[in-house]
């Protein structure tokens, strides 16, 4: 179990990578062909969506903090964190499903952190 946690997050932490989200087919190798993600600003975006938006948001570099992973099943992970960029912060959720051996991102949400209450 704690293997595929490490796997999990280690994929994840790759996707918050510039260098890999620079790269499309590095993107797209974490993602699930069904890949759907609710962004913190309420936009839903779908696999080619999230390939093309990576690639153009490569600035600033995202950190991860308090990354907790979840079994839901077998092949399947529920992983949640806080994201930081500079000053912003979100929590996020991401599902892991492992199809033929590999662990895919099938689901993301970002919500963000209120800094002002």
């Amino acid at each position: 179990m704690e293997r595929d946690f490490e796997a999990v997050i280690a994929r994840e932490l790759r996707l918050l990578d510039p260098t890999v989200r620079a790269d499309d087919d590095a993107v797209r190798e974490l993602l699930h062909d069904d890949f759907r993600e609710f962004g913190s600003t309420g936009r839903v975006w779908d696999r080619r969506s999230i390939v093309e938006a990576t690639r153009a948001d490569t600035a600033e570099r995202i950190t991860a903090e308090d990354l907790r992973p979840v079994r839901l099943g077998p092949d399947a992970i529920l992983l949640t964190y806080t994201a930081r960029r500079g000053a912003a912060a979100s929590l996020r959720t991401s599902v892991w499903t492992r199809s033929a051996g590999t662990w895919l991102l099938l689901h993301h949400a970002g919500t963000a952190v209120r800094t002002d209450a």
